[in-house]
């Protein structure tokens, strides 16, 4: 499978998925669901943590 067309995929989930979290949270009023931030920095950042663990595509 192509990097790119991979990391093209996985921003939009990752921010996607941050912000269902957070919203649930707010929702619900558990406080754990506020860790959707993590999702949503990495994918706005444009930053992979799967890529660095795995060393499978370049950062950036």
């Amino acid at each position: 499978m192509d990097v790119n067309k991979l990391r093209k995929i996985c921003r939009p989930i990752r921010i996607v998925v941050g912000l269902s979290l957070i919203g649930y949270g707010f929702y619900s009023g558990n406080s754990w669901f506020y860790l959707g931030i993590i999702p949503l920095i990495a994918g706005i950042a444009n930053f992979c943590p799967a890529c660095i663990i795995t060393k499978k595509c370049d950062v950036g």
